[in-house]
């Protein structure tokens, strides 16, 4: 059977084949009416968008990459997903990897997405990733880049919370309550989030009576398994700090798991406190005092962001056009969120 072409629509609408093509982009210079035919018409004709055939004619696959860890966590969920309609309103695919924070599967993902020449890539990178292996890999295909929550000192375009403020707030906030000793759990520990968070929590403390625990062997998968694990760990030292401040909310479900276990209450035996505002995070028992870190405005700003460097990556000759030593780095400033896990903690007698 004879593949049916725009030509076809174009004549079974009673159009130009320029207005069938623009109806296909999605333009708005064309009337509604003309826009509800043309696509009648693709629908009674059977009509399918030859993307192979339009990549000969155009050099953008109208696709994106996405790389992020996993999305067990709602927090990464929710930003993929806002990432995901910021693309399609401006008619992009989105293909998902997941690394599981293992930088040799992140490459192996990378390769395959440059091999099907996406436009552009927005990553949150593994743990102990190295910044020149990613600049390697983009070097010779020219994909724009911009890092989603964790960064490379800043060397590249950048979205995300503001990790320095977000471990301030909650250091602030449980040096007002008379917390003495805390620990920080979970997560990688070579990446910028976790390291900013601390940064953050230790600059609020200085000088105050509060002390942390060394965080030599507290490091672990941003998970609650690792979250359990890592409370495990400490607890098994023989140390039972005032507080443990979590890597994240979803590793705060594992130190609950974990103390609970020991018969230890969370909020009233020991104070937790996480990062992100998950959903489900004013919901536990007791409900989890945490930094909110809005992924849906991440998302919205690194989906934006991404689709102005493809605009500016070609010129009019087709020759990459960014200046890729002109960077954004778009912080988006937290918010304290105080709860029974904390609220409820009292010093020890």
């Amino acid at each position: 059977m004879k593949r049916v072409t725009l030509s076809d629509v174009s004549r079974h609408a009673g159009v130009s084949r320029s207005t069938a093509s623009l109806v296909l982009n999605g333009s708005p210079s064309v009337a509604r009416e003309t826009s509800r035919r043309v696509r009648e018409s693709m629908k009674a004709l059977g009509y399918v968008y030859n993307r192979h055939a339009a990549m000969l004619r155009n050099p953008r696959s109208m696709t994106l990459g996405l790389v992020v860890t996993e999305v067990q966590n709602p927090y990464f969920a929710e930003l993929a997903m806002t990432l995901e309609d910021v693309a399609d309103r401006s008619n992009y695919a989105v293909f998902v990897g997941y690394s599981r924070d293992d930088p040799a599967r992140q490459r192996r993902l990378l390769d395959r997405f440059v091999e099907r020449s996406i436009d552009g890539l927005i990553l949150l990178p593994a743990g102990d990733t190295e910044a020149v292996e990613i600049d390697n890999l983009l070097a010779t295909s020219g994909i724009p880049l911009v890092l989603l929550a964790r960064h490379f000192n800043l060397s590249h375009d950048y979205v995300g919370a503001d990790n320095v403020e977000a471990g301030r707030l909650l250091g602030e906030h449980l040096g007002a309550m008379g917390v003495h000793t805390v620990a920080m759990v979970g997560g990688p520990q070579h990446t910028s989030a976790r390291r900013e968070r601390e940064e953050g929590f230790r600059a609020a403390i200085a000088g105050g009576e509060m002390s942390m625990v060394p965080a030599d062997g507290l490091f672990g998968e941003a998970t609650p398994a690792g979250g359990a694990e890592a409370t495990r760990r400490l607890l098994d030292r023989g140390t039972v700090p005032d507080a443990i401040v979590a890597y994240s909310d979803i590793v705060a479900v594992g130190v609950y798991a974990e103390l609970s276990r020991r018969g230890l209450e969370p909020g009233r035996d020991i104070a937790v406190g996480g990062f992100d505002d998950i959903a489900g995070s004013a919901h536990r028992t007791p409900p989890l005092t945490t930094v909110a870190t809005f992924p849906t405005a991440i998302g919205e700003k690194c989906g934006e962001l991404i689709l102005e460097r493809i605009r500016q990556s070609l010129d009019s000759n087709g020759r990459p056009a960014h200046d890729s030593n002109l960077y954004t780095h778009d912080l988006v400033a937290p918010a304290l969120r105080v709860r029974g896990s904390t609220a409820a903690w009292r010093p020890r007698r």
